[in-house]
């Protein structure tokens, strides 16, 4: 597909080998909210969607280890890395979980899983335009029901970002949930690392869910 990142995300994904890295870092912070929001979730069902989800680490484990009856798509890609997560999920015992290889980007990837009680979106708008973030923002409402939270996360600026935003582009994404009528929940800026965590609550009105809608691209790093 155009405009899909070039990025190796095999090599990329090493850095989770380092557990001093920032990215390990990040995986921590992730989870710990997942596992809040699990917590926290009324009884019953919990529908979650995980977006560009990769093997499935930052998702798998904390519903593992939840005891929420939770249904979960996780959509990714890269055919290696959702044959990861099948694995993980089969190992772990997930018979509520579905991995699907296919283009997160489009909202056709979610078909029959949603409205979602949980969206995560990490690891996609460091790597899409400012324009693809405003619309992926605009279009959550459609994936999630009423107070629906939504997990983000956004790497501080690096030459190769490709956002037009001056200062953090962080506070463009929070912006932006706030403009769309979300709610924030968490927002996590450790001093000593490059990355932030948000979580927003979708308050509603449901919004009807519209296969085939663009959200985004990775643009080439």
């Amino acid at each position: 597909m155009a405009g899909l990142v070039t990025r190796d995300w095999h090599e990329w994904y090493r850095d989770y080998d380092d557990p001093a890295s920032s990215l390990s870092a990040r995986l921590a912070v992730v989870r710990s909210q997942l596992a809040a929001l699990l917590a926290a979730a009324a009884p019953g069902p919990v529908r979650l969607l995980s977006l560009c989800a990769g093997d499935g680490r930052d998702t798998l484990p904390v519903v593992a280890e939840s005891g929420a009856e939770v249904s979960a798509v996780l959509v990714e890609l890269d055919g290696e890395l959702a044959s990861a997560a099948r694995r993980s999920a089969a190992q772990l015992g997930l018979a509520g979980v579905e991995v699907r290889t296919a283009d997160a980007g489009d909202t056709t990837c979610a078909a029959g899983g949603v409205p979602a009680d949980v969206v995560m979106a990490c690891g996609i708008f460091g790597n899409v335009t400012d324009d693809d973030i405003a619309r992926t923002v605009d279009t959550l409402p459609s994936l999630l029901a009423p107070g629906g939270v939504v997990v983000w996360t956004r790497g501080c600026r690096s030459p190769e970002d490709p956002s037009d935003w001056e200062g953090d582009p962080a506070e463009h994404v929070r912006s932006l949930f706030a403009a769309a009528g979300f709610e924030e929940v968490e927002f996590v800026r450790p001093e000593e690392r490059s990355f932030r965590v948000g979580v927003h609550r979708w308050p509603g009105p449901p919004a009807a869910y519209r296969p085939g809608t663009r959200m985004f691209e990775f643009v080439g790093s």
